[in-house]
């Protein structure tokens, strides 16, 4: 095979739109062109000897936050066992401060931003010549009417076993600094007949999970009104051949027409994404976040009370000018909603976000290293961040994991936040552990942090045991003491 396009996902389980994209418009090149998808966490050695494998003369690599580090290494590997190969890269992570990563240093080319028509063109260069001079190449973007859509480079097994990801649109109106989208002047819809036809040949195949990654999917509401309207006449079709969609969606607009095409759809067939990232008016002014927030909050409580969407919202801590106060403030407003996951996020520099402007005037320190966390910033120290940091990961196992469903409020009382601060801190000193707590151990912790607050073993066993994580463990856990460990004198001085 001439040319290779790699990536390595983050899961199994995701199918690379983007790789799709680019083979799908590689035209006269696009029989001599193979995807070749790994994922994160194998072995570098076994990625290169199966690129190598197809004895390649490219290799096109997308390069992400999430796996920078590996195809760092992949393509040092490749260079020095196979220096004949060319290697392009692109995507989000080289196409921003790029000139000074050791990744770009190590590869032949890199296309930064849009890659559907620069690709082929370079490849043909590479190719056929005259061999090209320069080793960045700035993505030519073209008009969505020209783009080959990919959708049909998804595979059997890509519709059986993985999400199928799609979008009607591309880039965002919104200039959020911490997003990368803030670099994009509007969104640009696909045609929306065309695009249809895809879905419904994607449906036709046996597509049922589809993952849209359009940023404001209810911009525009008559094209959101025929989306939504394509996968009710598949439910109502096929009642008992469900299809489920995810959307991302703008958290202050949903008029009443969208309401009643999304009031229709019954459960577990919609997801919302929900982004609010702060309630604190203050801050998003200062990172040039436009949000009516009364609006949406009326928006969250509306779906939560009228609709059967599952929601995932979107909380950021770390933002210039948040204090550990002020996104406490809001993340009991958002609780106080009802959604049913709060996706509880640490701020990260993306490369080429402006965000970077507050450096200085707000001390933001990030990791050196990818995704490039918040260490530290002027109101909240390191260790403090740290301890946002375990908050997020504990709230993943205990509270959007919905194993704890009755224990919950129980828990969280009147101060949510606060009082879920308390047990993050306490569980850390109590287990040295953030990942690999099993589930019945988890279950005995929480009954034993109730305990501490003076619910009787009786009550706190006979709750969690009211809960599916509670059926996991034997009822005497909730009797069981944990010797504090080393940190819980440092976390409770």
């Amino acid at each position: 095979m001439t040319i290779i396009l790699s990536t390595l996902n983050a899961r199994y389980t995701h199918a690379s739109l983007g790789l799709r994209y680019l083979q799908a418009n590689m035209g006269d090149l696009q029989s001599q062109t193979e995807i070749m998808e790994f994922v994160i966490g194998g072995k570098t050695t076994e990625f290169a000897e199966r690129l190598l494998a197809k004895n390649p003369q490219i290799i096109g690599f997308g390069v992400y936050i999430w796996n920078v580090e590996e195809t760092a290494r992949l393509v040092a590997l490749i260079k020095r066992v196979a220096p004949h190969i060319k290697i392009i890269l692109g995507g989000p992570e080289v196409s921003f401060e790029t000139t000074e990563q050791t990744i770009v240093k190590d590869a032949d080319f890199v296309i930064t931003g849009w890659g559907e028509v620069t690709l082929p063109d370079l490849c043909r260069q590479i190719l056929n010549g005259p061999q090209p001079l320069m080793k960045i190449h700035v993505g030519v973007q073209a008009k969505l009417d020209d783009l080959q859509l990919p959708y049909s480079l998804y595979t059997d097994d890509d519709i059986k076993n993985r999400t199928l990801y799609v979008e009607a649109s591309r880039g965002c109106p919104f200039k959020c600094e911490f997003c990368l989208s803030a670099l994009d002047k509007t969104a640009w819809p696909f045609e929306l007949e065309r695009f249809l036809a895809e879905m419904e040949t994607l449906y036709q195949r046996g597509a049922r999970l589809f993952k849209f990654v359009d940023r404001t999917f209810n911009l525009n509401i008559k094209t959101s009104l025929r989306i939504m309207q394509f996968f009710l006449d598949k439910i109502a079709a096929h009642p008992d051949d469900p299809v489920f969609a995810h959307f991302e969606v703008v958290p202050d607009h949903l008029p009443e027409a969208l309401k009643d095409g999304i009031k229709a759809f019954p459960a577990g067939s919609l997801q919302f994404e929900i982004g609010i990232q702060s309630f604190n008016p203050e801050v998003q002014t200062l990172v040039s976040r436009k949000q009516n927030n009364e609006k949406a909050a009326e928006n969250i409580r509306w779906l939560v009370e009228n609709s059967h969407a599952h929601m995932h919202v979107d909380l950021i801590a770390g933002l210039p000018g948040e204090t550990v106060a002020s996104f406490g403030v809001g993340f009991d407003q958002l609780y106080a909603l009802k959604p049913h996951e709060i996706q509880f996020g640490i701020l990260k520099r993306l490369r080429g976000t402006p965000i970077i402007r507050h450096t200085a005037e707000f001390a933001m320190v990030y990791d050196p290293f990818p995704p490039y966390t918040i260490l530290a910033n002027r109101d909240i120290d390191f260790t403090t961040m740290q301890r946002l940091v375990r908050f997020a990961r504990y709230w993943d196992l205990v509270a959007n994991s919905g194993r704890f469903a009755n224990t919950l409020p129980v828990l969280l009382g009147d101060a949510p936040f606060a009082n879920f601060m308390a047990f993050a801190d306490w569980l850390y000193a109590s287990t040295d552990a953030t990942h690999r707590i099993a589930l019945d151990r988890l279950a005995k912790m929480v009954a034993l942090w109730l305990q501490t607050q003076g619910m009787s073993a009786v009550a706190a066993g006979a709750l969690l045991e009211s809960d599916y994580a509670g059926k996991q463990h034997k009822p005497k856990a909730a009797t069981e003491t944990v010797a504090p460990s080393r940190q819980a004198q440092h976390l409770h001085a």
